[in-house]
């Protein structure tokens, strides 16, 4: 799909507007330029995942609460900027035979983003409220390929892997290094580390026993909950 500038779009489709205006002016200049995610958000209806007392905020640059909670964001409950959470999908480089494991489901978004390029999807939810909204999303979007799991993903046991690639979709104090063990050779797992003022975007990548960490861009997101006191990792 991939619409250059001067598609066919219907100018008069207030929705599919703001959906090619946020793909356009907010995550293509986030350097996000992979064919398949780009493919992705114009045809998984972000506003369709986005709570409706927030619909206005589905397409703007900003973290849309997925609760009435007025510390709905402070607690991780809410979804991400667009630009961030198509660049942290677009850096993994998922691949259409990859088995991806999710941790933080949200509403689903991201989960509906990573269907459409790998061939399955495990997400794992803490907030049962949360994983219900994110299941009802998801099927009603079509993804198929998707399973939705109420869990902790910093200490349950993860019986669907191992996986290719492991998102965790919050950030976190430092990086556990239990996950690892359901990484397969050739995987990534990426999530955003670090504290207040200073979090990056961390890749840490497994070839033949040996692993590499990338840290390519900074933000500051909030935390995934269950992993405030995650353990470091010991080579």
């Amino acid at each position: 799909m991939n619409l250059p500038l001067n598609s066919l779009l219907d100018r008069n489709d207030t929705t599919e507007n703001a959906r090619y205006n946020m793909v356009q002016q907010q995550v293509r200049p986030w350097n996000v330029d992979d064919n398949g995610v780009l493919d992705a958000l114009y045809t998984v209806r972000r506003e369709d995942f986005t709570p409706p007392a927030h619909y206005s905020l589905a397409f703007m640059d900003v973290e849309v609460p997925l609760s009435d909670d007025a510390l709905a964001i402070e607690q991780g409950l809410c979804m991400f900027q667009p630009r961030v959470e198509a660049r942290m999908i677009n850096d993994l480089e998922v691949q259409p035979h990859e088995r991806v494991l999710e941790i933080g489901t949200g509403s689903g978004y991201s989960a509906a983003l990573l269907s459409r390029l790998a061939k399955e999807v495990v997400t794992l939810e803490i907030n049962a409220d949360l994983a219900e909204m994110a299941r009802e999303n998801l099927t009603d979007a079509g993804c198929t390929n998707v399973t939705v799991r109420v869990a902790d993903g910093s200490k349950d046991t993860l019986p669907e892997g191992p996986f290719d690639v492991i998102l965790l979709s919050g950030s976190v104090e430092v990086l556990p290094k239990e996950l690892l063990s359901h990484l397969k050779d050739g995987g990534r797992l990426a999530a955003i580390v670090g504290q207040k003022p200073i979090m990056r975007y961390t890749v840490v990548s497994k070839q033949n026993g040996d692993i590499t960490i990338t840290e390519p861009w900074d933000i500051v997101v909030p935390r995934l909950q269950g992993f405030a006191t995650a353990p470091r990792f010991a080579f």
